[in-house]
């Protein structure tokens, strides 16, 4: 894969790094999505460095240091340029156990510098370029949680301070303490509830958004199919939105969007992500999208997106296909769902 001829890169709010307008979520290479192939997990991360993907995702929760290991593997075994320009966005704070179970979320300020600690350790680095609590720790200010990530960059173990999906309330209550450079949240066109008070309060604070799901997991990329038969251990199979008549009616999403693909001449799963990064300007927000490709194909199909632009009319036909709230079921299971301060 080449270089992307689009040079063009985006600034995470008024405070963030500058990064390229994709992301590269790695989650899907070591969990929740059924068993992932490392060597071509390996050369899809080198493949996304040589398109000029700078931002990598994970979280050190994620396969229980898995994906830290194998981003590291990649860096290490990437080109120094490529490595030199790679920028890592860490989730922590998620609680484990040995079966792979969740337990609840630890923010306080002891525990932030211990789960950063061992990040560094396992992505071979001196600094994490983003780094945010996966959930608020509702036994924790959040305050406290972010002030401890302040103290980090501080000692320059850390350079930007993010959240993940918290509401309006929290991010102000946040950004009281210290720049918080980007809210990681989902964000699709079957999953749009910030645009009422999310993305305005970040506009009004200058806080970026880095959106993930915005292919909702692969349930409207194109590619997933009504009779798939899900691996033990996927996400996907304890996920309301994949469920039944559901999955059936969110499928009928997709099949109207794929008519309005077809007569643009790109895939679905293009037309998805074209529409995500269409929602930066249109809201004053800077919106970068991650896309979870596992594969060298869904990544090149993924960067062609970039190359869409979809005019007003494109607009409404995408929104007249999928209209906002069509969605059937929660983006998580109810249990998940009760972690989620972007929902409360």
């Amino acid at each position: 894969m080449t270089k992307n001829e689009n040079t063009q890169t985006t600034t995470l709010g008024s405070t963030g790094p500058s990064v390229f307008p994709l992301g590269l979520g790695c989650m899907g290479m070591s969990a929740l999505y059924g068993e992932a192939d490392r060597a071509e997990s390996l050369a899809t991360i080198h493949a996304a460095l040589d398109a000029g993907i700078t931002l990598l995702d994970t979280g050190d929760f994620y396969g229980m240091g898995h994906n830290e290991l194998l981003i590291s593997e990649a860096l290490r075994t990437a080109p120094a340029a490529a490595r030199e320009q790679a920028l890592t966005s860490v989730k922590f704070g998620a609680l484990r156990t040995v079966e792979g179970g969740f337990t609840g979320y630890d923010g306080r300020p002891a525990a932030v510098k211990n789960f950063l600690a061992y990040s560094l350790q396992r992505l071979g680095r001196d600094h994490i370029d983003i780094y945010r609590i996966a959930r608020v720790d509702p036994d924790v200010p959040i305050e406290e949680t972010v002030g401890a990530i302040a103290e980090a960059v501080q000692a320059g173990h850390v350079r930007h301070i993010g959240l993940s999906e918290v509401g309006a309330d929290t991010l102000r209550r946040a950004a009281t303490v210290a720049p918080i450079s980007d809210l990681q949240i989902e964000y699709s066109l079957i999953s749009r509830g910030i645009e009422d008070e999310i993305l305005p309060t970040a506009r009004e604070l200058g806080i970026g958004i880095t959106a993930y799901g915005v292919l909702s997991r692969g349930l409207i990329s194109g590619h997933f199919t009504r009779d798939r038969a899900l691996a033990p251990g996927d996400f996907r199979g304890m996920s309301p939105r994949f469920q039944g008549e559901n999955l059936d009616r969110n499928l009928d999403l997709v099949d109207a969007l794929r008519k309005v693909a077809a007569d643009k001449g790109v895939s679905v799963a293009q037309t998805a992500i074209a529409w995500v990064l269409a929602q930066g300007p249109r809201h004053g927000v800077d919106i970068v999208p991650l896309v979870g490709a596992r594969r060298r194909d869904r990544l090149a199909e993924a960067l062609g997106a970039m190359d869409i632009t979809l005019s007003p009319a494109d607009l409404a036909a995408v929104e007249e296909a999928v209209p906002a709230g069509a969605a059937a079921g929660e983006r998580y299971p109810e249990a998940q769902m009760a972690h989620l301060d972007s929902e409360h």
